[in-house]
């Protein structure tokens, strides 16, 4: 059973580039100083060091963060916030979804303004992908204008494809320096997990990896509850709600609720009604009515999405 692909992803980035966009260089200005901020030279590009996450391998510049590293994508912060990369990506779309429309969406994801997206040239793709495009962009954030560049790389199979962009902008003033060597670490990442941009499909999900998950997040929450004092337990609680949100929404996933065991499972947003057997194996479908307990021998139970 396939479901459409929504026309139109909605997320929401939370306190992440564009904020920091919109706000860094603020404190210079209040003091008096004159000239804008002109960022890194192309000679003075950083060191990389590569990093391992529990879906990706990346490259982080030498003194940047890794603001979210999930199952869809990677997030990386430059040190003064004026400067970031995304790279995201999502599987199950079909064949020719435009590549414009799918690196167009991504940018708005970020709530930014004045989006203008320059014309497509054909790029070199990323490893395991056969064609890629480029786009040019600017947008401004909280008056702020920005510019950055794009690239979209497609792998398809048979009907369907999957769609990997990668995003690296700065403030406007910065950007010369950036450009020569930004776009290039974005796309220094490769995926060491199966599931990673949600390639495992909705008929088979590993429920082993997400109910570690789950445990791995329940002692460090009593690991924080003893350590830190209430404020601090709040603060970590609003972050990981943050950072779920954003996998959710920037993945085009939502999380669901498994009725053998209580644990949680991220599964595409596909489709509306989720199913699972003992086994693990979920079945998805559109139809509310549609039981696939009808004519089998197992049993299966209806999931349910959790509500935020």
């Amino acid at each position: 059973m396939r479901g459409k692909i929504p026309g139109v992803m909605k997320a929401i980035l939370p306190a992440l580039a564009v904020v920091l966009l919109a706000s860094c260089g603020k404190d210079e200005e209040g003091a008096g100083t004159s000239g804008a901020r002109t960022g890194p030279s192309s000679a003075g590009a950083p060191v990389l060091q590569v990093q391992t996450g529990r879906f990706f391998r990346f490259a982080v510049p030498s003194g940047w963060r890794v603001q979210d590293e999930g199952q869809f994508a990677v997030v990386l912060v430059a040190p003064d916030g004026c400067a970031f990369t995304v790279m995201a990506g999502n599987s199950g779309l079909p064949a020719n979804y435009p590549p414009g429309q799918f690196a167009q969406e991504k940018i708005l994801q970020m709530q930014v303004q004045d989006l203008r997206l320059g014309p497509a040239s054909m790029a070199r793709p990323m490893a395991g992908c056969s064609s890629a495009w480029e786009f040019e962009y600017s947008y401004t954030v909280g008056g702020a204008p920005c510019r950055g560049m794009a690239k979209c790389s497609v792998a398809s199979t048979y009907d369907m494809c999957t769609m990997v962009v990668t995003l690296a902008a700065s403030q406007e003033p910065q950007w010369s320096g950036y450009s020569t060597w930004l776009p290039a670490v974005a796309e220094q990442v490769a995926a060491i997990n199966g599931a990673a941009f949600g390639a495992r499909g909705v008929m088979q999900q590993n429920l082993e990896n997400s109910i570690n998950l789950g445990e791995q997040a329940r002692r460090n929450r009593e690991w924080s509850a003893t350590t830190w004092g209430q404020v601090n337990r709040e603060r970590a609680a609003s972050q990981d709600r943050q950072a779920t949100e954003f996998r959710e929404n920037l993945g085009n996933v939502q999380t669901w609720t498994n009725p053998f065991d209580s644990g949680k499972v991220e599964l595409p947003a596909t489709f509306s009604n989720y199913w699972i057997n003992r086994q693990g194996r979920i079945v998805g479908t559109n139809n509310p009515g549609e039981d696939p307990n009808n004519g089998s021998t197992e049993q299966w139970l209806r999931m349910n999405p959790i509500r935020r």
